[in-house]
């Protein structure tokens, strides 16, 4: 609990250190009651709602307004006031003293009544309704309870209600009952009747009653709550039936609950169903190990028949409280209000059931800003104290304050809604502590819309640190939050540090094709052949744009470009494509194809150089292209087909038919040649040296190209002296380069296996030279038990192979062979390598 100074804290209550919020809110009564304690001492108090009346130590009476400021003053006695008493109306005031002096007059009129009795005067009540004239009544008593009654004449008529059991030290009116204590117990008196109906005695007598004075206090009509000592109980007064009246009063009173406290109780008041318990404490001084006063508790409570469960608990600093019994406090109540007034000599402390904004209050101090700010939505018709944007803004700076800058950042949608200056205000304290990222997700893009400058300068963050986010708000932001030529310009400029970076290559095209200026744009989605790219020819009629782009369009994606050129003919005509593909044969095959699928004439003169790229591409397609075709000659789809005819006759295994047809009718070395090595056939070889034994050009052509497939020797055995072969010196160098080319590739070879092995070979040697961990959880692998024995003092013996696996020495077959070396049993049964040699321990 926090403690507070004594007198000049305005202490409203010590606060619990947990969590639970306190019920009550405190005040010191100050103003005029300031000054008044300054000087003299309160001795008791009475509240109406519409003012105050104090009493003090020097026989003064004082009327207050709510705040304390002295309304009004009366001189009443030299002495201690002992009790006011005023009606409902506040017209009419009752005032004993403890000179045996009682007053009761009008504050508004000269009626007036004084009585001077031969001993103090501890009570007095007006009736409840003074103000009328057939209620003109009101009972005093010190040793008596007497009732005085305006009779004829205005004469003042006094009756005795009760005597003989010590002094009557308290005294309660409401409606047509009074109850009032004395050093026995608490009576009630039936006005109507003029019949005392109850008789509630003290529970403990052992406590003088002028020192722990008995608390009264009317929740209602037939209500009566009375506090003694440090017992509590709640009576209700109920009417007696008929058959059971007698000689018995016509109602009785039954305690309908009754329990203990743990401190005194030196006041007490309603608050609807619950109690409120003004105690008086002692404790005990750890320095003197002496009793001495605490201060007092301010207890809310909720009645049970026999107990009861205590609601919140006060510990309140009111000044003096060291010097104070338990006599000196007392607890008044403005029924209507729900205000609480602690009154002792030399303070008066006002609690009130906590409003909306107290609550507010306690969850703001408590950091509960998500609470406080559901708190104040609800209930933003009836605060007063609080705005919700200030506990928005508080909320903010309180996740920033935390490092929660996403959650800060997203509360911002919701808190600062469409306010532009606190948008722009949040985001530059975001940049100031680096957080612009955080708070990039949310910012509003319509309704409101921030300075352009607000988003540039969270784009230019991105884009200094983070390119795919940099990339994601280009595009998910309208191109019109910001200048785009400023970003533009920034984005080539980090493109002249790294111009291969896709991320900004792709985001400069978005940008480009928001200004408008597509044809940069297609230049780089072409460059990332991104899938965009047809989509945005299409869109913006690029067609003019890509005239000689056809070749990057068709390696993207040759399928779909095809098609696009197709269906747009009249903008980019067939000849210009054949022509973009000159140099690309396969694309121009691929063009060519479906153009002739859609129509076998537009591209007729083409047919002929489509004999060439159906053999070289799409074979298959050859023969249905022939057939359906019109326009192309059939003598060169006859030396084309030749070759195929070839092939499958070596497919079919007549592999030295198809070498000499080649030899014989193509006049083709290169081609004998390249049929040989596909074959890789030794007879095949053998054919064709054969065969070229005696054509100068032929042996040429294998002296170039024989190397790698037959050793070169045989050929040379077998030409003839005096044959002149045409570049001969060439080829023989050719051969001896491509001898010393093997040999230096076998030399590197064997070079770099023998560092590998090399390298390999320490890397197991010094892997093996580690140590293994054995520690409680490993196990033999024979035994299964665990590895280390359970008393490590013992000397034992423990096999750990370098595979990891472990054995007890025991549990190891004894080793056959002459080698010391011994092998993990389970990696010896699978293979033996490297890392199952042993490693043993000893201790």
């Amino acid at each position: 609990q926090e403690t507070r100074s004594n007198e000049e804290s305005t202490d409203e209550s010590e606060e619990d250190e947990s969590e639970e919020e306190p019920k009550l809110k405190y005040e010191r009564l100050s103003n005029g009651v300031t000054e008044i304690l300054q000087k003299d001492a309160a001795s008791c108090m009475t509240v109406h709602e519409k003012f105050l009346a104090l009493g003090t130590h020097y026989g003064k009476v004082y009327l207050l307004d709510v705040q304390g400021n002295i309304t009004q003053k009366f001189d009443v006695s030299p002495v201690k006031i002992n009790q006011i008493s005023l009606d409902e109306s506040g017209e009419h005031m009752g005032v004993c003293s403890e000179d045996g002096k009682v007053q009761v007059f009008g504050l508004y009129s000269a009626e007036e009544f004084h009585e001077t009795f031969d001993c103090p005067i501890k009570i007095v009540a007006v009736h409840p309704h003074f103000v009328r004239s057939h209620f003109k009544q009101f009972v005093t008593g010190g040793k008596k309870l007497l009732l005085y009654e305006r009779g004829w004449m205005n004469r003042w008529k006094p009756s005795v209600l009760h005597e003989g059991e010590g002094n009557i030290r308290n005294v309660k009116w409401r409606g047509h009952l009074i109850a009032w204590a004395n050093n026995m117990g608490v009576k009630i008196l039936d006005m109507i009747s003029k019949q005392r109906i109850t008789n509630v005695p003290r529970d403990d007598i052992s406590l003088r009653p002028d020192m722990y004075p008995c608390s009264l206090c009317w929740k209602d009509n037939l209500t009566l709550i009375i506090g003694w000592g440090n017992s509590v109980k709640i009576c209700s007064v109920k009417e007696r039936h008929a058959s059971e009246m007698r000689d018995l009063p016509n109602r009785y009173v039954e305690i309908v609950f009754q329990f203990d406290t743990e401190f005194y109780i030196s006041g007490l008041a309603p608050l609807c169903d619950q109690l409120v318990i003004l105690s008086y404490v002692k404790e005990v001084s750890e320095k003197m190990e002496v009793e001495c006063c605490a201060r007092p508790r301010l207890d809310i409570v909720q009645p049970l028949p026999e107990s009861c469960e205590e609601i919140s608990s006060d510990a309140l600093t009111v000044r003096g409280f060291q010097e104070n019994e338990c006599r000196d406090y007392h607890l008044e109540y403005s029924e209507g209000e729900s205000l609480f007034y602690i009154i002792s000599p030399r303070d008066v402390v006002v609690a009130k059931e906590r409003d909306q904004d107290d609550h507010i209050d306690w969850l703001l101090e408590k950091k509960k800003y998500e609470e406080a700010l559901m708190a104040a939505e609800i209930s933003q018709k009836t605060i007063k104290k609080h705005k919700i944007l200030d506990i928005g803004l508080a909320y903010i700076n309180h996740l920033v304050e935390k490092g929660e800058y996403d959650l800060a950042a997203r509360k911002c949608q919701k808190i600062l809604g469409k306010n532009t200056e606190l948008w722009e205000f949040e985001v530059y304290k975001f940049k100031e502590i680096g957080q612009l990222k955080a708070i990039s997700r949310y910012l509003p893009r319509r309704d409101p819309v921030l300075k352009p400058l607000i988003y540039e300068m969270v784009l230019h963050e991105f884009l200094e640190s983070d390119y795919e986010g940099f990339a994601t708000l280009i595009k998910e932001w309208p191109g019109d939050l910001y200048n785009n030529t400023i970003i533009v310009q920034a984005v080539v400029d980090h493109l002249k540090k790294d111009p291969q970076n896709r991320t900004l290559l792709r985001t400069l095209a978005e940008l480009y094709t928001y200004d408008q200026r597509y044809g940069r744009a297609l230049e780089i989605y072409l460059t990332l052949r991104h899938k965009d790219v047809f989509q945005l020819i299409h869109k913006h009629n690029l067609f003019s744009s890509i005239r000689d782009k056809i070749v990057l369009l068709m390696d993207f994606d040759s399928e779909k470009a095809v098609d696009m050129l197709l269906d747009n003919e009249d903008k980019i005509s067939i000849d210009r494509v054949v022509e973009e593909l000159e140099n690309r044969p396969e694309l121009q095959h691929v063009y060519l194809h479906k153009l002739f699928k859609r129509d076998h004439h537009k591209g007729q003169r083409y047919h002929e150089k489509q004999i060439s790229l159906y053999a070289e591409y799409d074979r298959p397609n050859l023969l249905p292209f022939l057939r359906d075709s019109t326009h192309c000659p059939l003598e060169k789809a006859f030396r084309i087909y030749n070759p195929l005819y070839f092939f499958l006759l070596g497919r079919m295994g007549n592999s030295r038919s198809a070498l000499k047809m080649i030899m014989e009718e193509l006049q083709d070395v290169d081609k004998a040649i390249e049929f040989a090595k596909e074959q890789d056939d030794g007879e095949l070889w053998e054919d064709l040296i054969l065969y070229s034994i005696d054509k100068p050009p032929f042996i040429t052509g294998l002296l170039n190209n024989i190397g790698t497939h037959v050793d070169p020797i045989l050929l040379i055995h077998r030409i003839k002296e005096g044959m002149e072969i045409p570049n001969l010196r060439d080829s023989l160098v050719k051969i001896l380069q491509d001898y010393n080319l093997q040999i230096l590739l076998r030399e590197g070879c064997k070079k770099i296996l023998v560092a590998d092995s090399l390298s390999l070979l320490k890397k197991m040697h010094r892997t093996q030279m580690k140590g293994v961990l054995v520690d409680e959880e490993n196990i033999c692998e024979s035994c299964l038990s665990p590895i280390l024995p359970p008393d490590a003092s013992k000397s034992f013996n423990v096999v750990v192979f370098h595979c990891r696996h472990m054995f007890h020495k025991e549990c190891l077959p004894v080793s056959n062979t002459i080698s010391t070396v011994q092998f993990c049993n389970i990696c010896s049964a699978k293979h033996r390598g490297p890392g199952s040699a042993i490693l043993e321990m000893k201790k």
